[in-house]
């Protein structure tokens, strides 16, 4: 009897164990850090496909969005706080209900216009000036497998893909990279955006590779985004893979590792 009682009181302790850890994580993601791998290449080259980073969801307070699935039971944002022009931002799509990370252009009350694929940001240009190129080999890049886009295409498997880069400042000397593919393309000439109260405006620094806040929601674009959808600011890489897995150790990316997102 008292072997069964002990074998009862372990497996008792167990789970009680499992459900505790269970519940910090979910606290811990919910209230403090979530993490986020990237799978595409619209950020590039400030987040490259396999970069894993956790985003800060105490920088702009909370919403329902805070919590997985979007249970939070709630309306509106808890604690919060305004998110400042070029935060690297994880938002939840209007429409999709995916998480989307892109670069915040415009704030409530912001005009935005791209002009020959350059912002305009309240009837001023932000200036840019040349960096170099953005290099990368061309192949199959994460567990998707999607081949980069290249401003000197076509490029054959294991080539040299090239994307001009440029570094672009906000008002306040806030810079970034960014990177160009194509001249005249759809998204480089825009009309005038304005900013609606409550949501903000987004943009990929990869701009020719960004399903961004110039589409609208009917194309796959996110358009204005709400307050109320941001999740979190991603402010540092953690970890970067290249590979199909990250157990491909071979393919990682140690200069990223704890890199701090710009």
């Amino acid at each position: 009897m008292a072997a069964k009682a002990e074998k009862k009181d372990g497996i008792f302790e167990t789970v009680k164990t499992v459900v505790y850890a269970v519940a910090i994580a979910a606290v811990f993601r919910t209230l403090l850090f979530q993490p986020f791998w990237i799978p595409s290449g619209s950020m590039k080259e400030t987040l490259l496909i396999g970069d894993f980073l956790f985003v800060n969801k105490m920088a702009y307070g909370y919403s329902r969005y805070s919590c997985p699935m979007g249970l939070c039971p709630f309306e509106g944002r808890l604690l919060a706080s305004e998110p400042e022009r070029g935060d690297v931002v994880v938002f939840r799509h209007p429409v999709n209900g995916s998480d989307f990370i892109k670069r915040l252009i415009g704030l409530p009350g912001d005009t935005v216009q791209m002009v020959d694929g350059k912002v305009v940001l309240n009837g001023q240009e932000l200036p840019q000036t040349p960096a170099g190129d953005f290099t990368e080999t061309y192949e199959p890049q994460g567990p998707m497998g999607n081949e980069p886009r290249c401003a000197n295409a076509p490029v054959g498997q294991g080539g040299t893909c090239i994307k001009p880069r440029m570094m672009e400042t906000l008002p306040g000397g806030h810079s970034y990279p960014v990177l160009n593919i194509d001249n005249g393309g759809f998204a480089d000439n825009t009309p005038v955006f304005t900013v609606p109260p409550g949501h903000y405006f987004f943009l990929g620094d990869n701009r020719d590779n960004s399903q961004d806040s110039r589409y609208g929601r009917a194309v796959g674009g996110v358009g204005f985004v709400p307050a109320e959808n941001l999740i979190g600011r991603a402010d540092r890489i953690m970890f970067s893979s290249a590979g199909k897995s990250l157990f491909f150790f071979w393919t990682w990316r140690a200069d990223r590792f704890f890199r701090a997102v710009q």
